[in-house]
């Protein structure tokens, strides 16, 4: 299926959403659904007489369910399909105002400066070819110095511009790469993260980067190769194009009307504190603090206010020591879509492995292919993986598809150390194979904890 974005001349249905995150995503047909009608509700908003959409509000989703069942990916996925900001957060990471550590209005900034990297990307396209040319440009005068004084020397001049005409074909054919130039770049003369970092203080990158302007700067010399130069030069001439202003506005009114907040381990900061220091002193703290956040407030940035009435919440937790009830009624209140996920069976590992877009095995036979080798999984042989993989979910703590990925680091690993020295060509993983590697590991249960 061809991927269309959520935009004002392509909408995707909840039909065609869920499809696309099935190409990602085994099984949860209820998270897959709610997710598709919260996107779907995005743009339905937007089709609104604007006095009826200030007044339509996201239903917010809390996912429930063990940890490597898909509750990220599937938020992650939801982004993407509808190139909308993002941003994912875990609960425990924040602190009740007044603490150390972070407060929860810098996931607000943080969602802010996402929108601006999207805007930023799609205003570049439209300017690119352009942005291309005087980078170019600036590469070989930096190689190759402009020359002064030819005017009255046909000759000189002639021979100069087909020298700087090879140094043109060399820089696009990519051979001058990791020749060194000598680049002049402004910055502040005072760090700003080492004055807070001295005192033990934990700043959000927005706040910082507010504060640089406030301290002079100087000109400073750097010898950059030509790849990092073109980086750097690219950021200066796609600035000198783009009108700051206008780009900050749209990123501003994108984060308000279309981002998504992920709001991971939610469940840890359920329930009320169990004393006056440690941990669990403030996770009540921090539930109030993102009360106001989810039901609708301003926070300041330093791009401009922005307002998250509108802005999508996503949050999951396992909830094995708590329960959704367990949060502040007013939290509660405020995501009213629960959906319960499942664990994952030997199928779902079957299904994970062999059909999803860009799964374990895709990955590892496209790293091994750079060195010649050629990967293959029999079908027996991915069912054997999927067996193991339940086996061990169920003797252990239950990782969900996580464990996909310790089970295949171990099965691989020494492939992976031998290729290409001792091994290239086609290597066939069979059900033996999967067994004789993974045999110790599955009978010694003490030593797979440590392992796997």
């Amino acid at each position: 299926m061809e991927i269309r974005k959520i935009t004002a001349d392509a909408q995707l249905t909840c039909h065609e959403i869920v499809a696309l995150l099935d190409r990602h995503i085994i099984g949860q047909d209820d998270a897959k659904r709610s997710v598709a009608i919260a996107l779907r509700n995005r743009w339905r908003r937007m089709r609104l007489p604007e006095a009826v959409r200030n007044e339509v509000v996201p239903n917010n989703i809390v996912l429930i369910g063990p940890t490597g069942v898909g509750k990220t990916e599937i938020a992650r996925r939801l982004a993407q399909i509808g190139e909308l900001p993002f941003l994912k957060v875990e609960a425990t990471k924040f602190t009740e105002k007044g603490y150390v550590g972070r407060d929860v209005d810098s996931m607000v900034r943080d969602l802010v400066e996402n929108a601006i990297q999207i805007v930023r990307t799609r205003k570049e396209a439209g300017v690119r070819d352009e942005i291309d040319r005087a980078v170019e440009d600036r590469l070989i005068d930096l190689l190759f110095p402009p020359l002064s004084g030819a005017g009255d020397d046909p000759d000189r001049k002639s021979r100069w511009e087909r020298s700087r005409d090879k140094v043109r074909e060399q820089l696009r054919q990519g051979v001058l790469e990791e020749r060194s130039v000598t680049l002049s770049t402004r910055q502040s003369k005072v760090q700003v993260a080492n004055i807070f970092s001295s005192a033990g203080m934990d700043v959000d990158p927005g706040f910082e980067e507010s504060l640089k302007g406030m301290f002079p700067q100087k000109t400073v010399e750097k010898e950059l190769t030509v790849g990092q130069a073109r980086k750097v030069l690219r950021e200066e001439e796609a600035n000198r194009r783009l009108d700051s202003a206008r780009l900050e506005q749209e990123a501003l009114d994108l984060a308000e009307q279309g981002g998504i907040i992920f709001i991971d381990e939610i469940d840890k900061i359920a329930g009320k504190g169990g004393g006056g220091s440690g941990p669990d002193v403030s996770r009540e703290g921090v539930q109030r603090d993102l009360l106001p956040i989810v039901e609708g407030t301003t926070v300041s940035t330093k791009h401009g206010p922005v307002k998250t009435d509108h802005i999508l919440f996503v949050a999951a937790g396992a909830f094995h020591m708590s329960k959704p009830s367990d949060m502040i009624p007013e939290l509660q209140g405020r995501f009213p879509v629960r959906v319960e996920l499942d664990s994952l069976t030997e199928e779902d590992f079957v299904k994970i492995l062999r059909d999803t877009d860009s799964s374990l095995l895709k990955q590892y036979q496209a790293i091994l292919e750079v060195d010649q080798c050629q990967l293959k999984f029999t079908e027996e042989s991915i069912h054997e993986l999927a067996r193991i993989a339940a086996e061990l979910n169920k003797r252990m703590e239950n990782i969900g598809a996580r464990r996909l990925q310790t089970i295949l680091a171990q099965l691989l690993d020494e492939l992976l150390f031998e290729v290409p020295q001792s091994m290239t060509g086609p290597f066939e993983v069979t059900p033996e194979f999967v067994q004789e590697r993974l045999e110790g590991i599955i009978k010694d249960e003490d030593l797979s904890r440590y392992i796997l």
